[in-house]
């Protein structure tokens, strides 16, 4: 009884289609699970040839129940929404926008439907799905929005290090707003139940301050006096181990070293940064990526979602270069939760 996880194929026109045929190239996959992409079969067909893998097979499906799951054969739950010709490689089109996003959409529905164990993403193209009529900030309001989910937020994975966010896709300025202890304190809860699912008996919670230096007593800001610091004292009332707030610039560090099991980012680069600097990895002399690894987890939803940690990238598209790492991780962090989730 292997999960069954259901692999959105991203923008059709990024490197998603490719890495999604990269990842199923691989045949102890389907030792861990069963693999469905949900997406086109005209834009997959395309991406065979550019990545050069002849030897997979392509099997279109209208549901689950009439994949093969075997090596060698990739099920594709075909939507039929996009043709080649409609999305050229690493352009921004509404086409290509709405495809995505039903994409989305279709694997929601079949995780609602439990008709799938786990969802993972690639990435889209944020542009694309607004020029596309769908205004959604990102892959993590689309979800929200379609499960009823009110309590959410972002989690970063990437070997030892794990944080998650206060926020995430809006600007600074409104970021900095939100940093209110009611907030704080429902993430530290989603936080500490994300380490005990994935089989954390006594999650360390570490908890990021907002202002340099955690404002030094006033002087830099007071958000760490009237907001985080009162969450924190809540969350450890109840049960919660919860510790800081600790100064941006060393809280990272420690929760590599061991401190944290996870870390409490008060907004979007302030976790992401620090993950994809130690995930991302660029060979200067071969200008190319070495590594792309780093996975995304929307916490709080009643179905599971993992993904891809970085873009469409447009500019390698095309190329059958791109790394498959991330979303490599990604599908094991699904299989995971599901069989976690299973096993509870």
């Amino acid at each position: 009884m292997l999960p069954i996880i259901g692999i959105t194929m991203g923008d059709p026109a990024s490197v998603g289609p490719e890495l999604c045929i990269r990842s199923l190239a691989d045949e102890t996959l389907y030792r861990r699970c069963h693999p469905l992409i949900i997406g086109d079969s005209d834009i997959l067909r395309r991406s065979m040839q550019i990545s050069g893998m002849p030897q997979l097979a392509l099997h279109p499906v209208q549901g689950p129940r009439d994949a093969y799951f075997q090596p060698g054969i990739m099920d594709v739950l075909d939507l039929n929404i996009c043709q080649a010709m409609d999305a050229p490689v690493g352009q921004v089109t509404a086409a290509a926008g709405d495809a995505s996003f039903q994409y989305v959409v279709k694997a929601i529905q079949l995780a609602m439907e439990k008709k799938i164990d786990a969802t993972v993403t690639n990435a889209i193209c944020k542009e694309s799905v607004n020029l596309a009529g769908h205004h959604f900030a990102g892959h993590t309001e689309i979800y929200a929005h379609y499960t009823g989910a009110s309590s959410y937020t972002m989690m970063l994975a990437y070997e030892e290090i794990r944080i998650v966010h206060i926020s995430t896709h809006i600007s600074l300025r409104e970021a900095c707003d939100r940093v209110k202890k009611e907030r704080v304190l429902e993430v530290i809860r989603i936080a500490d139940k994300a380490c005990r699912d994935m089989g954390i008996a006594a999650p360390r919670v570490g908890v990021a301050g907002l202002n340099p230096h955690c404002g030094e007593g006033g002087l830099f800001g007071r958000e760490e006096m009237e907001e985080i610091t009162p969450a924190i004292r809540q969350a450890q009332q109840e049960g919660i181990d919860a510790i800081g707030p600790v100064s941006p610039d060393t809280i990272f560090p420690k929760a590599r070293g061991g401190w944290y099991d996870i870390v409490v980012a008060m907004y979007h680069d302030q976790g992401h940064i620090p993950l994809k600097t130690i995930g991302f990895v660029y060979d200067r002399d071969r200008q190319k990526w070495q590594a792309v690894s780093g996975v995304n987890i929307t916490l709080g939803l009643p179905i599971i979602r993992t993904s891809v940690d970085h873009g469409t990238a447009f500019d390698q598209a095309g190329l059958g270069t791109a790394s498959a790492d991330s979303l490599n991780n990604a599908i094991s962090y699904a299989i995971s939760f599901a069989t976690a989730q299973t096993e509870a």
